[in-house]
């Protein structure tokens, strides 16, 4: 029998490939990489699948299957990366219970763990952690009931069949067996990542200063850019305040994900106000509360969130100056960006642009991964990169409303890739309930609140999957999480449905306070396939 694919919807422009085990997936991913299909623009590998993400002008989701489908995997990848030996202490919170998991004592799980050797897999979760595979089939743990808030950077870790290092601070439910000071994330490397797939692994129960990394470009580091001396200045910032332009994609190799403007029309509109290009960098603000101040003659442009926009002269009277619609500040003025009378993010962008350290090819500020240009603060020095740029737009943009707190919104699903772990209760109270945004709620996703939770139908784990924008991941106490710009590039609990590709703005303008409503507005249909290799060709014979 052929190779079972199962092609599960994920959005509007992504969808899941799930396979019969890790070998396959990684087979899959080689075929992908050896022979890229047309309008796939990231394809991200787990323990089972591989997320596909294509572009919606270049490709559909029945051709990319049908081409998948007839992939031939029968013969599987052996991939060959560099060897890394790591230096471990071995001091870890769960280590004991590690062991009596097991049934080994505490010497043995070092010893054996020692001898191991892992190999990188795939990466994901966070940039720099590599999700690796073990040659000694005796580790197999679950992960804990309970995730801790916060693991520590460079924890050396278990869950199921996999180990891992934490490349930095962050929730996690692994089981921590030591830690190593060595850096898995890195941006000042040629390499961020430390580790990459194919990379094998040799844990060490020795001093720091025994590692050995058999890497050539390990230690290669890029030069910091000069320090700006002259430009406008951030005046007030009550909130983070970022830089942001359409994220970077084609990163999944190091564990990095999209990120970029979470109101992606309103960031371009304003770029398109002031005849920049469209992906320049702008300045996300969050519920107002900024100020700069103009050292020379600019033009700017705010959209997205309505906000009150005052101009205070250096003679020092005070001007209105217009919401979606580019206008001039002259040397010494300061502009004050009040708080929104709906929606959450506004977008400030300068004629020219914004001189940005790019981080991985782009300036967004990924809020989870810490990747990217700085958190813009009061005295940060905004530098104007006077870029060419095209005629200024002189017709404002037509108003739109955006919501309050209070409203119900309403967001249309395309149910999957998980809607199949999910009681037909469980379905009805997402579309039926209303759904209360929580002040736990950022860049990264939206904790949203039910009086009811979302009933599961499969209770077992879920091997961590790729995720997307807009996905409604459920925990495991019912009330779902609604991914965000910088969501994790994998995730470890079902997603239930995806938000259209039409509603994405809007989802990133809902305010906390408001409410929100699921519309599905498709069926789900996975499909299952088995795989039809394409017959080769035969030659044609020559003539004499």
């Amino acid at each position: 029998m052929g190779e079972l694919f199962r092609f599960l919807p994920a959005g509007s422009d992504s969808f899941l490939v799930e396979l019969e085990d890790l070998d396959a997936t990684l087979t899959l991913l080689d075929a992908l990489l050896a022979t890229p299909l047309h309008g796939v623009v990231e394809a991200i590998p787990a323990a089972r699948t591989v997320m596909i993400k294509f572009d919606p002008f270049l490709a559909d989701r029945p051709t990319l299957t049908n081409s998948i489908s007839r992939m031939d995997l029968s013969k599987r990848s052996v991939r060959q990366g560099g060897l890394f030996e790591i230096p471990v202490t071995y001091d870890g919170a769960d280590l004991e219970e590690v062991a009596k998991l097991l049934g080994w004592s505490v010497e043995e799980v070092i010893r054996r763990h020692t001898d191991a050797t892992y190999t990188v897999a795939f990466t994901g979760f966070a940039p720099g952690f590599a999700y690796m595979t073990c040659d000694d089939e005796g580790f197999d743990v679950p992960r804990r009931k309970s995730p801790r808030v916060r693991v520590p950077a460079g924890s050396v870790a278990l869950a199921g069949k996999f180990g891992g290092i934490y490349p930095s601070d962050s929730p996690g439910g692994w089981q921590l067996l030591g830690s190593t000071s060595l850096k898995m994330w890195d941006t000042t490397r040629d390499r961020p990542a430390l580790l990459a797939p194919g990379d094998r692994v040799r844990f060490r129960n020795l001093p720091e200063s025994a590692a050995i990394a058999l890497n050539s470009g390990e230690g290669q580091t890029t030069p910091a850019p000069p320090l700006a001396t002259e430009g406008l200045r951030a005046t007030r910032s009550d909130r983070p305040t970022l830089y942001q332009d359409l994220g970077r994609r084609g990163r999944s190799s190091q564990g990095v994900s999209e990120s970029g403007a979470v109101d992606r029309g309103a960031m371009q509109a304003a770029n398109l106000l002031l005849g920049n290009s469209r992906d320049e960098a702008v300045i996300e603000v969050t519920l107002g509360g900024f100020a700069l101040q103009a050292d020379r003659a600019v033009t700017v442009a705010v959209t997205g969130a309505p906000c009150s926009l005052t101009i205070r002269t250096q003679a020092g009277s005070e001007v209105k100056a217009p919401f979606a619609r580019a206008f001039a500040l002259d040397a010494g003025d300061e502009l004050s960006m009040g708080v929104p009378s709906a929606g959450m993010r506004s977008y400030l962008a300068l004629r020219g642009g914004f001189v940005v350290e790019r981080v991985l090819g782009s300036a967004a500020t990924d809020t989870l991964a810490k990747v990217g240009p700085e958190v813009i603060q009061a005295g940060s020095l905004l530098v104007p990169a006077a870029k060419l740029a095209s005629a200024v737009d002189p017709i404002p943009l037509e108003p739109y409303d955006l919501p309050r707190a209070g409203d119900v919104v309403e967001l249309d699903v395309i149910p999957g890739p998980r809607t199949d772990w999910f009681t037909l209760a469980g379905i009805e109270t997402l579309q039926t309930q209303e759904w209360h945004v929580t002040p736990h709620s950022s860049r990264i996703g939206m904790r949203l609140s039910g009086s009811s939770p979302i009933e599961r139908s499969v209770q077992k784990e879920l091997p961590s999957e790729g995720t997307v924008l807009g996905a409604i991941q459920v925990p495991a106490d019912g009330q779902p999480v609604l991914f965000l710009a910088d969501h994790p590039l994998t995730g470890g609990y079902p997603v239930i449905g995806v938000v259209a590709g039409h509603h994405l703005d809007l989802a990133g303008q809902i305010p906390i306070g408001a409410r929100i409503r699921f519309k599905l507005i498709a069926a789900f249909d996975p499909q299952v396939r088995v795989a039809e290799p394409l017959a080769p060709v035969a030659s044609i014979p020559q003539e004499d």
